[in-house]
């Protein structure tokens, strides 16, 4: 049981997905690419940053390079405004590669990662952060060369893309992240207009290509374009954290680094937020709603945004040093939507902070900067999150690697993966009835050609009794049935014979394991049963 526990860690997963001959013996032609990595990059870690030649991408690049940890690559769509930038913020050529990208176009992002791959020698990518954005207010949309409106391919589909290209290769990095640059529309939690909302996705469902301008399928609105897409961002992370964090240690993390007020993506356009064109008593009204929330003890560090004027903006330094504590700081090392605290709130942190540091000056600065940090938890329509995934995909031609568990020689999982296996054919073949057949009582169960000589045996062997306790330490372990079970279609099996014969050959295999897993899903079967029988009580 404590080998299951200990297994369910993302840490070891990652080990156990890592593993093989070329790790205990390289190729020469890999210790190649190694010899030249260490002499290019030496030991610091690899940072991609999208957007990287001005406001915070530029800032947080420069960030990064200060602390002398990383190599960055920034990928921009102008060179030459991403080398005069780096000249004038004097950043070190050793430790800085800008890289071209149109997002406009999925061509461009493929062939960054082409170039990614040749400059990066081998060396796993250990950030991706996407932060490159445009915000198009204008009354008609803008299309990209892939002919989707312009905004959404910009901030969402394209970065999509791109990490479904990098993930394989960051997963051998030991601390690896995806940092997405969201915004206010992830965690608004009052009325602010226009509101982020991707309706039943029928603009994307249908492509969402020219004339469709919009995934929710309306008519276009560049503010609200510009807020589905970093709505988008958001549900993107989550579903990259539930389908690949276990198996690869990636963290997958949205950032809102707050309302940049020297942005030159806003200047001299309209406002994201045009509540301030409501009535002034709907302000009051949002107000007061407000104040009794927190009279209750909630939304402390809550604000209604453009509607009240409490909204404190930030400058591009500040949300550049945001963007590089979501990428160094250690508490950020998991999977989460972060956001900072603004006006008092973020003061009292920074007095607290700053109250253990002994007085020492510099990491005063240090810990008040980062003290106000704070996890959200959005929440979000699974079904919904899963869907977007599905249609992304499609829309932008992304490939993503299967979410399977890490195979391995270790005795328990053998027996968890063929537990596994059964479970997840029997639980896809009850989505239809050609997997399906009757159980002499009037009911239907699973047929045993569906789940195979391995999945018979489990039945045969482990039963009711220790099946029920697999399938609780399989959730325990593995987590949730990847998304490739859950949608799988059906696929002809081998006759009954095969079959059978496939269970002979399984039970001589299982036979092998010896007494010890038994023993060990049988305590945990007697563990589950009294923890039952407390819970019932008398």
């Amino acid at each position: 049981v404590l080998l299951l526990v200990l297994l369910a860690d993302a840490a070891a997963f990652k080990f156990l997905t890592d593993f093989g001959p070329a790790k205990l013996i390289p190729r020469p032609s890999a210790m190649l690419k190694r010899r030249r990595a260490t002499k290019k990059f030496g030991d610091k870690k690899l940072a991609v940053i999208t957007g990287a030649s001005s406001g915070a991408g530029l800032e947080a690049a420069a960030n990064l390079l200060r602390t002398g940890e990383y190599h960055v690559f920034g990928a921009v769509r102008d060179l030459d405004k991403m080398r005069d930038a780096a000249l004038d913020r004097d950043f070190p050529a050793d430790d800085f590669t800008p890289l071209q990208v149109e997002l406009g176009s999925f061509a461009s992002v493929r062939a960054l990662c082409r170039e990614l791959e040749r400059s990066k020698l081998n060396r796993p990518i250990d950030r991706l952060i996407c932060n490159a954005a445009v915000y198009q207010p204008g009354e008609a949309p803008a299309w990209s060369a892939d002919g989707h409106e312009m905004t959404l391919q910009v901030n969402y589909l394209s970065h999509f893309l791109m990490a479904s290209l990098l993930l394989p290769g960051m997963a051998k990095s030991a601390d690896p992240r995806v940092i997405l640059a969201g915004g206010a529309s992830a965690e608004e939690s009052v009325e602010v207009y226009p509101r982020a909302d991707l309706g039943a996705l029928q603009g994307l469902k249908l492509g969402a290509k020219n004339p469709i301008s919009m995934f929710d399928g309306y008519n276009f609105d560049g503010a609200k374009a510009y807020k589905d897409s970093k709505l988008c961002l958001a549900m993107l992370s989550h579903t990259l954290h539930q389908n690949y964090h276990k198996q690869t240690g990636i963290a997958f993390s949205t950032v809102y680094p707050g309302a940049i007020a020297d942005s030159a993506m806003l200047a001299g356009k309209p406002p994201l937020d045009t509540s301030a064109k409501l009535p002034s008593f709907v302000k009051a009204m949002v107000e007061f709603e407000l104040n009794a929330m927190r009279r209750i003890g909630f939304g402390q560090d809550m604000h209604a945004d453009g509607l009240t004027g409490e909204a404190e903006a930030v400058s591009t330094a500040q949300a550049g040093g945001r963007l590089l504590q979501a990428a160094h700081d250690v508490r950020c090392s998991k999977s989460g939507h972060w956001a900072w605290k603004e006006g008092d709130a973020a003061a009292e942190a920074a007095a607290a902070a700053v109250a253990i540091t002994g007085g020492d000056a510099g990491a005063d600065r240090a810990r008040a900067q980062w003290a106000s940090i704070y996890e959200v938890e959005p929440s979000f329509d699974l079904e919904m999150s899963q869907e977007l995934w599905r249609h992304s995909s499609r829309v932008t031609g992304a490939s993503w690697a299967p979410a399977n568990q890490p195979k391995s020689p270790c005795p328990t999982l053998v027996v968890v993966g063929a537990i596994t296996k059964a479970n997840n054919a029997k639980e896809d073949a009850k989505r239809t009835l050609e997997g399906l057949e009757e159980d002499g009582k009037g009911g239907f169960k699973v047929r045993a050609a569906v789940i195979g000589g391995t999945g018979t045996v489990v039945d045969a062997v482990v039963g009711n009794t220790l099946g029920r306790v697999g399938k609780l330490a399989q959730e325990a372990v593995l987590g949730a049935v990847p998304v490739e079970a859950i949608e799988g279609s059906f696929q002809e099996t081998k006759e009954r014979g095969a079959a059978e014969a496939g269970a002979a050959a399984g039970a001589a295999t299982l036979d092998e394991l010896g007494q010890k897993i038994e023993d060990t899903l049988l305590a945990g079967e007697l563990q589950a049963r009294a923890e039952l029988a407390s819970k019932r009580g008398p």
